[in-house]
Parts: structure tokens; sequence; C-alpha cells
């Protein structure tokens, strides 16, 4: 019964010790942008390059795609169920771009980001909220609440925050495409550097949470 025990105890020691190894499985929830939408190689698309990014500052992690072209928030309500399944340790929900091309009302955009990361938050895991900006063409009024949609699910919910997920390249025509919408390779090389702070405090909340 003694050997049975101290074997029972290694095993328990020894998959805790596994589990510790696991890379770090990161969900990249979102659209298009996420995508890697008009990208030649999928190797220069968000997924990849913020995995090389964290890979390279030393953090043992595998970051999942999950975007979709076209994608809203009210579709990605529908659809995070299906992509927990992918087991991830935290998730980054990067939505809202096609909202606001469509011009969704900020109170249906900010409810459905709501419910989103509330489900996430329901398996205990990190979330970082990646913000989005309307086109000023649709009025001070709307672009104010927009804003602030995704300011507040994270307050409302403990989650992390990044105020504008395409900070540092929006409106600049050398990192975009000629559709003046979705980056360039160079164009995701600046996301990954401007979000991978936030994503780091992710990444060790993550890693907390195994514990």
């Amino acid at each position: 019964m003694k050997k049975f025990l101290c074997f029972l105890f290694v095993m328990v020691i020894a998959a805790g010790a596994h589990a510790a190894d696991r890379p770090i499985r990161i969900l990249a929830f979102g659209d298009s942008l996420t995508a890697g939408y008009g990208l030649a190689d999928l190797k220069n698309a968000f997924p990849a390059q913020l995995e090389k990014a964290l890979k390279d500052e030393g953090h043992n992690v595998t970051v999942i795609q999950g975007g979709v072209s076209g994608e809203t928030t009210t579709g990605g309500r529908a659809r995070i169920d299906w992509m927990l399944g992918e087991k991830p340790d935290a998730v980054i929900v990067a939505l809202g771009g096609n909202d606001a091309l469509r011009a969704v009302d900020p109170a249906v955009t900010l409810e459905s980001m709501d419910a989103i990361v509330k489900r996430i938050r329901k398996d205990n895991l990190p979330v970082l909220v990646a913000g989005m900006m309307a086109p000023p063409n649709l009025g001070k009024d709307y672009t104010t609440r927009f804003a602030a949609a995704f300011s507040k699910v994270a307050a409302d919910n403990g989650a992390l925050f990044y105020p504008f997920f395409l900070d540092g390249v929006a409106g600049i025509p050398a990192l975009n495409q000629t559709d003046r919408i979705h980056p360039t390779p160079e164009g995701v090389k600046v996301i990954v550097k401007g979000i991978l702070p936030v994503v780091e405090k992710l990444v060790a909340q993550a890693r907390e949470a195994r514990k």
C-alpha cells in the first residue's frame, strides 16, 4: 500500500509539472483583422506574428487563429461557445470593426461584447479586450459611444484592455492594403508591437491560473 501511495504521489507531481510545461494557449478571437484577410502568407497574420513575438520574449505560447472575416460582435456572440472548444488558457477579443462599418448601434455592440466576455469569464479564463474606433463620418456622438463600449465591457468584467487594436496603423497608407482597412504584414507588425505588453500580462494571468 505504501508503495502504491508513493507511486500515486509521484504521478500527481509529474502531471502537475507536465501541465506547467504545456504552452499557454491564447485564442485570438476576432474578424478579418485577426484572420489575415488579403495577406498572401498567413505567417504574416496577427496570430502568427503575435506568437512569434511572444516566443522571442521567452514565452512558451501557442496563439490559436480564431478570426472570421466579416464577423460582427453579434456573430462572435453566436460563435464563442464553439471556439472555446479549442480549450484556450486565455482569450483576446478583437471584434467591432464590422459593427462600425455597418453603423451598428453602439448599444448592440456593447451588449454583444459583454455577453462574449462574460461567457469566457464563466470558464475562469483571463481576457484581453481590444478596443475599436468608428470612422469619424459617423458623427461625434456615435464614435464616442462606440469607443466607450469596449472600455466599459473590460472594466465591468475585470478584463485587460487595449484601447485601439489598429493603433499606429489606421489611416497610414503605407501600413494598409489598397482597401485602406486591412493591414499589410508591416502593419500587423506595428499592431503586435503595440499590444504585446498587454498580452504579456494576459500570459502572466494564464500562468497564475494554472497554479
